[in-house]
């Protein structure tokens, strides 16, 4: 069955014919989607893991980032034509603050690292980075030109993996992807929108969750997958893309899209544990770099998205 934001007549279907494409993190929330979007596209499909899981339509290598034999080993089995660069430590709060910087920034470097030595150069590189960087910018919508202000470790790991990637430029065509919050069926309940959704699905009467006074630019995951495939298609080597909708969402208005969505309302305490003292307070961001290099990507409104979530 074909992703929403593909259609049989989409050009994109045939633009992976004959191309190799290497997913990292091939078993997490956006690599399993953003596989089904190569496979569509006409790509072969390779995963890397740290874990011997199948995927299906996909080979899949169980190869750790800071292994850097591994790694190596595995890029020049592989040759890969194109390559987008998923795995890595994505939750914000994450316990481990040391396993966070060597993963994302060392765990990249040592992919990087196996690519300019690999036989084959390939013709993209994108790496994901996260809307994290921009921190508290009082600019609104944030633009790839804004300041960077990281507010967590996670996001100051991210923006280190950026300025790291730039020693990689003059050998690999490197693409920077910055999503903002995006969600979908299958992420994981560490994140607000899964957590939510859930109860609403279980019928919970109440829910504890953190700060309150909180917006952000939620995408859907089809939409952000379809994005990085345009990316490693069409987008110049050397540039930078936020990803994104444009428009922002207040965690109020998401709890009334569900109370409207499942015809009730769910009782919301607010848990001191989960409240973050340097929380981003607003984080939306400008699509339109990213729509002059790829076009206009199918919107899908968070309502439809907290929809398919719910009747999963």
């Amino acid at each position: 069955m074909l992703s929403p934001l593909l259609s049989p007549s989409d050009p994109g279907l045939q633009e992976g014919a004959g191309k190799r494409a290497l997913i990292t993190g091939i078993h997490g929330f956006t690599g399993h989607y953003l596989a089904s979007q190569l496979r569509q596209a006409g790509y072969q499909v390779f995963g890397l893991s740290n874990s011997a899981e199948s995927a299906v339509d996909a080979t899949v290598f169980d190869a750790d980032l800071c292994d850097r034999q591994r790694l190596a080993q595995v890029v020049e089995q592989v040759r890969p034509d194109v390559v987008a660069h998923l795995a890595g430590i994505a939750f914000v709060g994450h316990a481990d603050v040391e396993a966070i910087y060597r993963v994302n920034v060392s765990g990249t470097r040592n992919l990087l690292e196996a690519l300019a030595a690999c036989s084959h150069a390939p013709s993209a590189v994108l790496l994901a980075s996260s809307a994290n960087i921009y921190g508290n910018s009082l600019q609104q919508p944030i633009v790839e030109e804004t300041a960077a202000a990281p507010a967590n470790d996670y996001a100051v790991s991210k923006l280190a993996m950026e300025y790291m990637a730039r020693l990689w430029s003059p050998r690999l065509p490197i693409i920077i992807a910055r999503p903002f919050n995006y969600t979908g069926v299958g992420q994981s309940e560490n994140f607000l929108l899964p957590k939510i959704v859930s109860h609403y699905r279980q019928r919970a009467t109440r829910i504890e969750l953190g700060n309150l006074d909180v917006a952000r630019d939620f995408s859907d995951v089809r939409m952000v997958v379809a994005a990085y495939r345009r990316l490693l298609a069409q987008a110049p080597a050397g540039a930078t893309f936020n990803i994104c909708s444009g428009h922002a969402h207040s965690l109020q208005q998401v709890l009334d899209m569900l109370a409207e969505i499942c015809g009730y309302a769910i009782e919301v305490s607010v848990n001191p544990a989960f409240v973050r003292a340097n929380e981003v307070k607003v984080l939306v961001g400008s699509p339109l770099k990213l729509t002059a290099a790829i076009g206009a990507l199918p919107a899908i409104d968070l309502a439809q998205t907290l929809r398919w979530m719910v009747e999963a």
